[in-house]
């Protein structure tokens, strides 16, 4: 049965890709990559020696891991960002600009409604998660980075203008927006990345073909969470390679025989940089509340409901706030049937484990919506989605109190 290969990965289920070389590219040879070795939880164990957190920090803000091969030979992006994408309409789709990157008084010599100065702003690297090479005033091909969904900035110049702040979601970015400003794509897959939306994206589409977004998570705070993934697919830097390879197109190796893929390439350009991409996301602390912003009163009350009548620290065990793994093995998560926590179970059935793990509970003030699908708005609403759930017979006080206390976290 021959298969439909979506052109932001080219990877689809369950097929097999290979490629000896990275000349002669097609849209069928993005999806090959060397194939790794894998136990029966395809995974890179966390404990890797030998990051170097300060080269991880490079490879998150700039490495593409080649990813050019999608960006610009299938997507052509390098076409479309001279042609249609001011730096006024960059803002408008989530993107940042990093202002340390810039000389003083760059927006005051350079026009925010031309998309030269977007080009120019590639050429300085300051765009946030994407790296342009540029030649001359030509715009020679484009890429993108860890950081363009993982990172934000201070707003200190301007709104979208300022400081990098790394590991944080960029819940303004637009990604089905700017993949479907692409003339490689036809209507109807542009039709589905339109429909997403800020601050979603959808990591099995390009795999399974159906539509179902989740909340960009954030990357702080992950020093002793073992499971990235909101289904506890595997550890961090299983992930960190599946979406290198799949989803930003990268030139690399991935390979999970539960999903049926094996994608091939050569040279691998991801596997060697998972160790210092890890040591620099674990390094990476989860933002602490605004002083003043949290009632300590009320989070002391609300965490003796969290550990007592309400029954989170069940799932949600200190200091991660999440269950760690499965009884004594340590590479195996403890994982939950969607009916028993009353999620969704669409976007389980697409993953290797058809469950869900219990969210890390770090900086909640910092990322609404919650849920792996924004489902909840606010932290009250995930609140009552658990009393009704469990049928706990919160009063309002005692709602509002553990609202503190997630907040505190």
């Amino acid at each position: 049965m021959n298969k439909r290969i979506d052109p932001v990965s080219a990877v689809r289920k369950p097929i097999r890709h290979r490629m000896l070389a990275a000349s002669g590219f097609t849209l069928t040879a993005l999806a090959a990559a060397a194939a790794l070795t894998l136990t029966s939880t395809p995974a890179f164990p966390d404990a890797m020696p030998g990051g170097n957190r300060h080269l991880g920090q490079y490879i998150f803000r700039f490495d593409t891991f080649g990813d050019q091969q999608l960006w610009t030979t299938v997507l052509r992006m390098h076409e479309v960002i001279p042609a249609a994408v001011s730096p006024a309409t960059a803002l408008a789709v989530g993107l940042k600009v990093d202002a340390t990157a810039l000389p003083r008084n760059f927006f005051a010599k350079h026009d925010l409604n031309d998309p030269r100065t977007t080009v120019e702003l590639l050429r300085r690297n300051a765009v946030v998660g994407v790296v342009g090479k540029v030649k001359g005033r030509r715009l020679v091909s484009v890429g993108i980075t860890c950081a363009l969904c993982h990172s934000t900035v201070d707003n200190s110049v301007a709104p979208g203008v300022g400081k990098r702040l790394d590991g944080w979601p960029n819940l303004d970015l637009n990604p089905g927006a700017i993949i479907a400003l692409s003339p490689a794509l036809p209507e109807d897959r542009k039709a589905v990345y339109s429909s997403w939306g800020p601050g979603r994206y959808d990591p099995r589409f390009s795999i399974d073909g159906i539509n179902g977004p989740l909340v960009i998570p954030p990357a702080y705070g992950l020093a002793g969470v073992p499971f990235e993934t909101f289904s506890g697919d595997g550890p961090i830097s299983y992930w960190n390679n599946y979406v290198a390879v799949t989803q930003m197109g990268g030139h690399g190796n991935f390979s999970d025989p539960r999903l049926g893929i094996t994608i091939e390439q050569t040279p691998d350009l991801v596997t060697s940089k998972l160790p210092e991409l890890l040591a620099y996301q674990l390094s990476l602390p989860a933002p602490r509340p605004a002083e003043g912003s949290v009632d300590a009163a009320a989070a002391q009350r609300g965490a003796a409901l969290f550990n007592g009548t309400a029954r989170c620290g069940t799932c949600h065990i200190p200091p991660t706030y999440t269950d760690v793994h499965n009884g004594s093995d340590a590479d195996t998560p403890l994982l939950h049937d969607p009916s028993e926590t009353g999620m969704d179970p669409g976007y389980a059935r697409r993953t290797a484990t058809g469950k869900y793990r219990s969210t890390p509970l770090r900086a909640l003030w910092q990322h609404p919506p919650y849920f792996h699908d924004g489902s909840a708005p606010t932290l009250g609403a995930v609140v009552d989605h658990y009393d009704t759930h469990f049928a706990l017979g919160l009063t309002p006080e005692q709602k509002a109190d553990l609202v503190e206390f997630l907040k505190s976290l």
